[in-house]
């Protein structure tokens, strides 16, 4: 895979250290790897953005922004109240193309859920995948709530015949109570595949070496790490 967009189901469940992850370890391997964010939201110009902290964490400078707009509002939103004119995902899909020609791999950031409108007309980062012909990963939240969003969104990728490259849970608790130890085994009734990893709390604070290590251990092997599902229910004695 190419190209790989990582999209939500809502804001604030981890894409961006996700993001990070996945980068780290197609670095570690020794691939080229750019990391794209078609919209960031609520950060004024000159203050560090998502992508400053993939490039910390990750150690991957070949990074794009296309758009910024200072309002912490949807892109479409955000572009409206700014007065300026909102990020063009067909011209953002045609950057990446250029950019998978000469990288291994181009991991592209949305921007909260996977419907959240980029410009007046509705486009979503769903939309740009299909241009792209990319899978979408998938990051969820491990507490109550996250099976309906979870369930939502690969109803929507579906429905736009979008493929999931797996569900990842961005922020696995420390201390896991009952509804994060339930979650899992219907996270994965829903994706009809195994987990495709679980970074735990914290993972965003590590310093890069650290990180990349827990990224290992947190990702799936088809995301270049060495996850794996069923020690993981074993060692948090959740149901299969």
């Amino acid at each position: 895979m190419s190209v790989l967009v990582v999209t939500g189901t809502d804001t604030g469940v981890g894409k961006t250290v996700v993001t990070a992850a996945v980068a780290a370890l197609a670095r570690a391997r020794g691939a080229s790897v750019a990391v794209v964010k078609p919209a960031q939201t609520g950060v004024l110009p000159g203050e560090p953005g998502d992508l400053d902290e993939v490039i910390r964490l990750s150690g991957v400078t070949t990074t794009f922004e296309f758009a910024r707009f200072p309002a912490p509002l949807s892109p479409a939103a955000a572009a409206r109240a700014a007065g300026l004119p909102p990020v063009s995902l067909l011209d953002a899909a045609s950057r990446v193309r250029e950019l998978a020609e000469s990288h291994r791999l181009v991991v592209v950031e949305g921007a909260g859920g996977l419907l959240v409108r980029f410009d007046e007309d509705g486009t979503t980062i769903a939309d740009l995948a299909r241009l792209l012909t990319a899978q979408v990963l998938v990051v969820t939240r491990a507490g109550l709530g996250t099976l309906n969003h979870t369930a939502l969104t690969l109803e929507a990728l579906a429905n736009r015949g979008v493929d999931p490259a797996g569900v990842v849970i961005g922020s696995w608790p420390r201390e896991p109570g009952a509804a994060e130890r339930s979650n899992v085994p219907d996270l994965e009734m829903l994706a009809a595949r195994p987990l495709s990893g679980a970074l735990p709390e914290g993972a965003g604070l590590l310093e890069p070496d650290t990180f990349t290590e827990v990224a290992r251990n947190g990702l799936a092997a088809t995301l270049g790490g060495a996850f794996a599902p069923a020690r993981f229910r074993e060692t948090f004695k959740l149901t299969p």
